[in-house]
């Protein structure tokens, strides 16, 4: 290991997403999108991966706008954890 990295902070992985399903107890389903360039034929096409992630108080719903945040293991699939609420979708329809 060098010596020029021992200063430094890992950086902290954060990613945005929506949440799919919170029928588990402490744990959500969040769907996060990106948009990656098909090598082939040149074109963005979207790209999908589901996360599953600790909420403790079981205060997220499904369709809420959320922002997860890396975390030690805490079960078999889930590393992050819920960080913060950035969009609560409107029902008023």
């Amino acid at each position: 290991m060098s010596t020029e990295n021992l200063g430094r902070k890992a950086r902290i992985r954060k990613l945005i997403g929506r949440i799919k399903s919170d029928k588990m107890d402490k744990t959500v389903v969040v769907e996060v999108m990106r948009y990656k360039m098909d090598p082939v034929y040149k074109k963005y096409v979207k790209e999908r991966r589901r996360y599953k992630a600790h909420d403790e108080n079981n205060e997220y719903k499904t369709g809420d706008r959320v922002e997860i945040v890396e975390h030690r293991p805490l079960s078999r699939e889930k590393r992050w954890k819920v960080a913060r609420l950035i969009e609560r979708p409107d029902l008023a329809s």
